[in-house]
């Protein structure tokens, strides 16, 4: 089998995909009193999409993806309160306004080891941070930008207090941006991705520029995670310093972990099992839901996702 032929077929839709989101846009009406959860899974799931996208192709790890969470949730909450209500046009300048960053940023991950990248990575978040804190006139400092009030969604479906509008939302911007990293990964462009996390001295051997594929392939992650931040902020109709706290980082991570690097489907099964043990523990055990997840981890590190997880790792093996 050529490379061409490997990649079509890689690319076609398996039959159970299509399936997995109609249960997902039917979610909000079965579960109406969950609208709010499904709304937030959707927007987890699509962030840490965006990374897998950076760690489970390419390789380069993270530490600071909410940097391009948080910029592109101020983006949004800044431009509803002070411009235009309007969530698409929000959206599109939460997106616009990461992505410029992570082309900036990208310049920092191209040189340098892992532990570089990370604290390198993690750099550009803590000033984003300390910077939305010192601007207290435009951001609210520690208080938070309130008040995010957003016109109707395509002039129509206002946004209601049980969130199914804002589900619906949220899912149908997960989809595509879903659709589109689903098509970059299969292309040639996601092959040398995929090249140069496993080899990158051989991959610049063969010609494969690493340094402008790296640029791009981080350029686009970090309007997908501007994306994740845009919807919070105009979901949820509030912005803090918290969209830059580390453990927005560290927990998309740990999605990943859950879910599995490599392949898309990790980072919505991941936000799935994340979001539902999170607001389950913390039902339970307001004070140490963070210990009970915690060795859910450990767990899962000690016996393997294989064991614990084998119908999404059977998924997973058949979208790779």
């Amino acid at each position: 089998m050529d490379a061409q032929t490997s990649l079509l077929k890689a690319s076609r839709w398996k039959a159970w995909e299509p399936v997995l989101w109609l249960l997902a846009f039917a979610a909000p009406v079965v579960l109406p009193s969950h609208a709010a959860m499904i709304n937030e899974i959707a927007i987890v799931a699509l962030f840490a999409v965006s990374l897998d996208l950076v760690l489970g192709f390419t390789g380069v790890v993270s530490l600071g993806h909410a940097a391009f969470f948080g910029l592109g949730a101020y983006t949004a909450a800044l431009l509803a309160k002070h411009v235009v209500p309007d969530p698409l046009v929000g959206l599109a300048a939460a997106i616009a306004a990461s992505t410029v960053l992570g082309a900036v940023a990208s310049l920092t991950i191209q040189r340098g080891s892992d532990l570089t990248r990370l604290m390198v990575t993690l750099g550009v978040a803590l000033i984003l941070l300390e910077l939305a804190n010192k601007l207290d006139w435009l951001t609210g400092g520690a208080d938070g930008l309130q008040g995010v009030v957003l016109g109707p969604l395509l002039g129509t479906f206002a946004f209601d207090l049980a969130g199914r509008t804002a589900a619906y939302y949220s899912l149908t911007v997960l989809l595509v941006c879903f659709v589109l990293a689903r098509r970059l990964v299969h292309s040639p462009f996601g092959a040398t991705l995929k090249a140069i996390r496993d080899n990158r001295l051989r991959a610049m051997a063969i010609g494969i520029p690493v340094g402008s594929r790296l640029a791009v392939v981080y350029t686009i992650a970090a309007g997908l995670a501007g994306a994740a931040g845009g919807l919070l902020a105009q979901t949820t109709g509030f912005a803090s310093l918290d969209v830059f706290e580390f453990h927005r980082s560290a927990d998309v991570m740990l999605i990943l972990v859950v879910g599995g690097t490599g392949w898309l489907y990790g980072g919505v099964a991941g936000a799935i099992v994340f979001k539902l043990m999170q607001d389950a523990l913390s039902a339970i055990t307001p004070q140490y839901w963070t210990f009970w997840l915690g060795l859910f981890l450990v767990v899962l590190v000690l016996v393997g996702r294989e064991r614990l997880l084998k119908p999404w790792v059977w998924f997973g093996k058949g979208t790779k």
